[in-house]
């Protein structure tokens, strides 16, 4: 009995039946993790989506920027880009089914007993695990009430830039899924930059990877998260785990097992590739 956490899949299908192979993982022993971006990109979206939904309590999975993208698209809410393969869910017979289920699922998934969390893209310092919590709630409870497609319709883009308390509506879910789903770098106060999705070398003046920063959250847990393709990997933090390795880029698909953080990596398949 395990539990692996494993990096973005972005419908890279066979290389996901591959690492599960890899760790032999079994559904009714073991556990996975799924670190977000489920979808898109790679040409294997809907047997992901697919596959994991019939795992059921064997899987916990966080949204990622892809998925919401995904969500927002189905809704007729975002026009696919020429990179994007999510027609073929959108589709899909049981297109109305694989969207509920995925508006459903959460942006932060935690353990105590295992002592780990999980979200998409991280959790920013200004946070405390409790505060990440209850803001990743906020935005559940929009996902799966009447107001999705309102709440959809009004979620993409860049501002606000930093966290406040006071923010409120729209300003306030986008900043949430913002950090959530897309934060790399960041400065003390919690202000992002989204200009530069490279490695910690390409930080802009005045800014540092958002796990450089002294965590609130990991005086209490360890954080999971994918979303960084660029680190390759590694963080330099010992209780904050990098998952995203670019499988989707023709690199490496990466799981972790939670209970002695040993990892395990599967090169891409090509024929997951565009």
């Amino acid at each position: 009995m395990a539990t692996y956490a494993i990096g973005d899949i972005q419908g890279c299908y066979q290389s996901f039946k591959r690492l599960l192979k890899e760790i032999n993982f079994k559904p009714s022993r073991d556990t996975l993790w799924l670190a977000g971006d489920l979808v898109n990109r790679g040409k294997g979206s809907l047997d992901v989506l697919r596959y994991v939904i019939d795992l059921g309590k064997a899987s916990k999975q966080v949204l990622g920027n892809h998925d919401f993208h995904l969500l927002a698209a189905a809704e007729g809410l975002r026009k696919l880009r020429n990179s994007d393969t999510l027609e073929e869910v959108i589709k899909a017979p049981d297109a109305k089914a694989l969207i509920d289920w995925l508006s459903q699922q959460p942006l932060l998934h935690y353990d105590k007993h295992l002592g780990y969390v999980m979200t998409h893209a991280g959790i920013p310092p200004i946070w405390k695990l409790k505060k990440a919590q209850m803001l990743a709630a906020e935005i559940e409870k929009l996902l799966s009430s009447k107001a999705r497609k309102e709440f959809l319709e009004n979620l993409f883009g860049n501002e606000p830039l930093c966290w406040s308390d006071d923010l409120e509506g729209e300003d306030r879910h986008r900043s949430i899924v913002n950090y959530f789903t897309r934060m790399r770098f960041c400065q003390a106060d919690g202000s992002l930059d989204f200009t530069s999705k490279n490695d910690v070398a390409s930080a802009p003046k005045g800014y540092a990877p958002w796990f450089s920063y002294p965590s609130k959250v990991t005086k209490d847990t360890e954080i999971i998260f994918g979303h960084w393709a660029a680190l390759e990997g590694h963080t330099g933090v010992k209780s904050i785990h990098a998952l995203d390795t670019g499988c989707v880029w023709g690199n490496h698909l990466t799981a972790m097992r939670l209970e002695d953080r040993k990892k395990f990596k599967v090169a891409a398949v090509k024929q997951d590739l565009i």
